[in-house]
């Protein structure tokens, strides 16, 4: 007896030492998943082996590393949470087992093709949030016993963390290529302006929802955005991508940016209820001698004229963009006027935040940093005293000075 027991409690350590091996943390997250099923399959003498990692963004697990259903992978099953065995697993965030699976216990139909008749599942938790689901199976009956379960958690526990790493830096390696690709690669020209920008992600939170836009109208006039969606990551950037659109298709059909703004609030309320967007739309006139500008939530651009200290912009502040408007109150257009070397910086609130000082004091530093020269110089004084540590937010500023020539008609 006492022999049985040594050999069990041998084993036992070999187990724990095999998913806890060192060496494991050294392989990128794909090779650990492969290498922790391998493991498993042997630990566990099973058949089948299944990471299904937690898209937050539709609710649902994705199928990401397989042993014996290698098929799974291939055509990216996806399982709802709730539903199907590894469904309740993540809803219920507790371990689950099926002595006999039938058709009604799973959502992906390889299982059964693969004639997988028990299974053993658990939850993959990291920092008590779900990661996702880790689910073993095998080809004849079985009966799953305590150890079973506990080892299966532990590796489960090691997987999750790598797993949701591994989502975590595809989201922000996605949100900074969306977010890239929706900024102007080079602005356009423009008569009578010198138009310079500069976008900085956030250092704590990632990818956020900041963008800049210039753009060109049918009327001569020219469109100016400066945005910010709420919130950081691969959703705030789809998001942002919508909205940006969705405001030029309205520039193109509107004389006013508060009536653009109008339609944009509609917009969001229908489709993005409850997303906090501030905007500043401002169209500059053919002749460039002003900028008809509508804040929707958005910080006060900053104006400065040859011979005067910067100044913030008498422009009135309307509530965010997807708010409901109050009854009778309307969007409102300002018009500021812009004098020949006249400059004016459009910006998103991380170039004026910073922890432990309130926001007052970002803007003393950005007007004493403004003056009227060169656009890209402005940028490049605006960003050296605003900007000597990276930003914790994301940082999207557009400059434009009008030129002293006449504009060609």
């Amino acid at each position: 007896m006492e022999t049985a027991r040594g050999i069990r409690s041998d084993e036992r350590l070999r187990r724990l030492e095999s998913v806890t091996d060192a060496a494991l943390s050294r392989l990128d997250v794909a090779d650990l998943l492969d290498e922790l099923l391998e493991r498993v399959v042997d630990l566990l003498g099973v058949d089948t082996a299944v990471v299904l990692l937690l898209d937050e963004h539709t609710d649902h697990l994705v199928v990401t590393a397989a042993k014996g259903l290698e098929d799974e992978v291939r055509q990216s099953v996806r399982v709802p949470v709730g539903h199907g065995f590894a469904g309740r697993v993540a809803a219920n965030r507790r371990p689950l087992t099926l002595a006999e699976v039938t058709a009604a216990d799973v959502v992906s139909p390889i299982l059964l093709q693969k004639g997988v008749r028990s299974l053993l599942g658990v939850p993959m938790l990291a920092g008590g949030d779900l990661a996702g689901v880790l689910h073993v199976g095998s080809l004849i009956p079985r009966l799953w016993t305590d150890d079973d379960v506990e080892l299966l958690q532990l590796v489960a526990d090691r997987a999750a963390s790598a797993g949701q790493a591994r989502t975590r830096r595809l989201d922000q390696v996605a949100a900074m290529a969306l977010q890239r690709s929706l900024l102007p690669a080079r602005l356009p020209a423009a008569a009578g302006l010198d138009l310079a920008a500069r976008y900085v992600p956030g250092n704590d939170l990632g990818v956020g929802g900041d963008w800049y836009d210039v753009f060109g109208l049918p009327s001569g006039w020219l469109g100016v955005v400066v945005g910010d969606v709420s919130g950081h990551g691969l959703g705030s950037a789809v998001i942002m991508g919508r909205v940006r659109s969705a405001l030029r298709s309205y520039a193109l059909i509107c004389d006013d940016p508060a009536e653009a703004l109008t339609l944009l609030d509609r917009k969001i309320v229908h489709f993005e209820a409850g997303q906090l967007t501030t905007v500043l739309y401002a169209m500059i006139s053919p002749d460039r001698s002003a900028a008809h500008v509508s804040l929707a939530g958005h910080l006060r651009p900053v104006v400065a004229a040859p011979g005067e200290p910067a100044r913030l912009a008498d422009v009135r502040v309307d509530p965010p963009a997807g708010t409901r408007p109050a009854r009778g109150r309307a969007r409102r257009t300002t018009v500021v006027g812009l004098p020949p070397g006249a400059v004016l910086v459009c910006y998103t609130d991380g170039l004026v935040e910073r922890r432990g000082e309130i926001i007052d004091e970002g803007i003393e530093r950005l007007l004493a940093a403004t003056s009227a020269a060169p656009a890209d110089a402005v940028c490049d004084a605006i960003m050296a005293a605003g900007l000597a540590d990276r930003p914790t937010d994301d940082v999207a500023m557009l400059v434009l000075r009008r030129t002293g020539g006449a504009v060609p008609r």
